[in-house]
């Protein structure tokens, strides 16, 4: 499955990974407001894939 998608697709779930790991341990480290801030990055930053995706389709 990862060969299929591109470099930025790639960087795009990674970055969306490591929001959500670094919102969970901000959770559980005390810092509630703090976590939700950064877990709501992470379906932007899917969103922004899922665009820059389409545009590339819409391309060919």
């Amino acid at each position: 499955m990862l060969k299929s998608l591109n470099r930025v697709d790639r960087i795009m779930l990674l970055l969306a990974f490591l929001c959500l790991i670094a919102s969970e341990i901000m959770w559980f480290g005390g810092e509630h407001e703090g976590a939700i801030f950064i877990g709501l990055w992470v379906p932007s930053i899917l969103g922004f894939a899922i665009y820059l995706k389409l545009l590339k389709i819409d391309r060919k």
